[in-house]
């Protein structure tokens, strides 16, 4: 997206951005007070992690989102959110998540519309990746799980098999998962332009083993 100027200056006067989120690794259920733990990768402007933190007041949520404008977009609706959701936002790239938290420390990854870097030469970059996923399996705990919802067909193939192939086990499956309605599963801001539009919205549910 393009530069949001009054967005990048937001964005470090925000009590929900973590500067330095290696400090909290091992810690983010103390800080965030919460016994389960959520983190969206690429969160976009915001919204589902903000939603779902108020529907679901028990459970805590980490944002990651390494672009400026959107990170500053996201923290300014968690300052001016009037729930009680437990947030907090990372403004950098997820290919150091390792360093920000402990083995078996999380609860729940969300990877929502993710970037599909079509071009195979770009492949590693897909949040979906191998390179990705050893990483996951080391943060995520016994039975943590990994869910992903896109729009993109050729991602959503692409990411089963590299779940299949590296240590998940598939446990929901949907090629048009808002043919029936999801009331405890909130719509991010591309899902409803999707859904608008009748496109099918592809969803994959993976434990890890």
């Amino acid at each position: 997206m393009r530069k949001v100027k009054w967005a990048v200056d937001y964005l470090t006067q925000s009590p929900h951005l973590v500067l330095e989120p290696q400090t909290l690794k091992g810690k983010w259920k103390d800080y965030l007070k919460v016994d389960s733990l959520h983190v969206e990768i690429g969160c976009g402007k915001g919204n589902y992690s903000l939603e779902m933190s108020n529907m679901y007041p028990d459970q805590g949520y980490v944002a990651i989102e390494k672009n400026e404008s959107a990170a500053g977009m996201a923290v300014k609706k968690f300052d001016e959110n009037e729930g009680n959701g437990h947030l907090a936002l990372i403004q950098k790239d997820a290919s150091d998540i390792l360093s920000w938290f402990e083995i078996g420390e999380v609860d729940v990854i969300h990877l929502n519309f993710s970037d599909p870097w079509p071009k195979k030469r770009y492949a590693k970059r897909r949040l979906s990746s191998k390179s990705f996923l050893d990483q996951y399996k080391t943060i995520l705990n016994k039975s943590g799980q990994i869910q992903m919802k896109t729009d993109n067909a050729s991602l959503f193939e692409y990411s089963v098999l590299e779940f299949e192939n590296n240590g998940f086990k598939m446990i929901e499956f949907s090629v048009d998962y808002r043919r029936e309605t999801h009331n405890e599963d909130v719509l991010t801001e591309y899902e409803e332009k999707f859904v608008k539009k009748n496109q099918p919205i592809y969803r994959c549910v993976w434990e890890k083993i």
